[in-house]
């Protein structure tokens, strides 16, 4: 009995200021608002991300706008922002994170979803899945669309998977999921993409062309959903771009300094406040960075009502044919990206004027000069085989 806790009404006064009265008290003590200090324990080495906010960026106005068209339209086949270092290019990008838009997520380990029972009937997902859709149980729920970046160091089995010995429960081998499968429904950032082996590239751009990609590692093989946008920066001092990965490009922003005098200063003076207090500048821009999500997802349901008439199309094709571009990836880009600036305007038109808007960012860095060479050489030998046969 002399071991036995006394009750709290036989207690001294004193002793009951320390105990907790409620349960938000005691919350308070576990998480350690009481009793020990933060400073006590090793430190962490945490950090959270506050990125700088994308609309507080001055100028780049090209940039901007081809960023938000990849977040509204991911048909416009990615961005290539190129340009000297120091010009804001992966700032941009890392600020796109509080304007990502809310997309549907399946529920299901196998990634089921809707639109394949509209397509390809009941039997196109899977049991459970099945089951859920007859009882008008949800298959996905609204997700925010999250920003993957691609490490430069990254290797050909961190981006597609690599096998893991003995990594099931029952000690079987198994493939891992790389980065392309984890950036499905997302935006993939892939800095100084002209750094990266070919191979690594290849396989980035094969991925989001097909929308899948499959894995074989010995006996085993997995097939992986890769449905998302691209967005790649490089610094041309640094080395090249290969044609092949440029074209798979859709949108191709050339980056600069600013030209006017107030902007830098502008620009100095807010990248000085945002080091001196990140949470105020954000604070600042925190209304309109929302509306500007809100009209990020407005525009994403606008697109799907847009239409593309003749007559901007045939002006989009003529400026593609004077400029002697062979791909279609080039057609295929000016009109999705007229689409999107016209659904980013609140239309459901494309008028003629769009084209010209976006035709600098879709078109530029498409011609070949070997290309131009090698056809010209080719029609004199086409005219010479003709003379000949007269």
């Amino acid at each position: 009995m002399d071991n036995q806790v006394p009750l709290a009404k036989d207690r001294d006064p004193q002793s009951l200021k320390h105990e907790p009265q409620s349960l938000r008290e005691l919350i308070d003590r576990a998480t350690g608002r009481e009793g020990w200090r933060l400073n006590d324990l090793p430190d962490a080495g945490l950090a959270e991300s506050l990125p700088f906010p994308f609309l507080a960026m001055v100028g780049q106005q090209e940039m901007k706008l081809a960023l938000l068209m990849a977040l509204v339209n991911p048909a416009v086949s990615g961005v290539l922002l190129i340009g000297p270092r120091g010009t804001g290019k992966t700032s941009a990008v890392r600020g796109l994170v509080d304007l990502m838009p809310l997309i549907p997520r399946s529920l299901c380990y196998y990634g089921c979803m809707p639109e394949d029972v509209e397509t390809g009937g009941i039997d196109a997902v899977c049991p459970e899945c099945a089951r859920k859709y007859g009882q008008g149980e949800p298959l996905t729920h609204l997700d925010r669309v999250r920003l993957v970046e691609l490490p430069l160091n990254s290797c050909l089995e961190d981006v597609v998977g690599v096998l893991e010995e003995g990594a099931s429960a029952h000690g079987y081998p198994r493939i891992r999921r790389g980065i392309l499968s984890q950036a499905d429904h997302n935006l993939l950032y892939v800095d100084e993409v002209n750094m990266l082996p070919n191979e690594v590239v290849d396989s980035i751009l094969d991925a989001a062309a097909m929308g899948t990609y499959t894995v074989r590692r010995g006996g085993l093989s997995a097939t992986y959903r890769s449905r998302f946008a691209i967005i790649g920066s490089m610094n041309p001092e640094e080395g090249k771009l290969r044609p092949q990965i440029l074209d798979r490009f859709g949108l191709r922003v050339v980056v600069q300094g600013l030209p006017k005098t107030l902007d830098r200063l502008e620009a100095y003076r807010r990248v000085q406040a945002y080091l001196e207090d990140q949470r105020q500048i954000i604070q600042l821009f925190q209304e309109d960075t929302e509306q500007a999500r809100a009209e990020i997802q407005s525009s994403r349901e606008l697109l799907k009502q847009v239409r593309l008439p003749d007559e901007p199309a045939l002006v989009g094709l003529k400026l593609i044919q004077r400029l002697k571009i062979d791909s279609l990836r080039a057609d295929i880009t000016l009109f999705e990206a007229a689409r999107t600036f016209a659904a980013m305007d609140k239309r459901n038109t494309v008028e003629v004027g769009d084209i010209f808007t976006v035709a600098p960012m879709a078109l530029r860095l498409r011609r070949s000069a070997f290309m131009d060479d090698y056809l010209a050489q080719q029609e004199i030998e086409e005219q010479e085989l003709k003379e000949m046969m007269q």
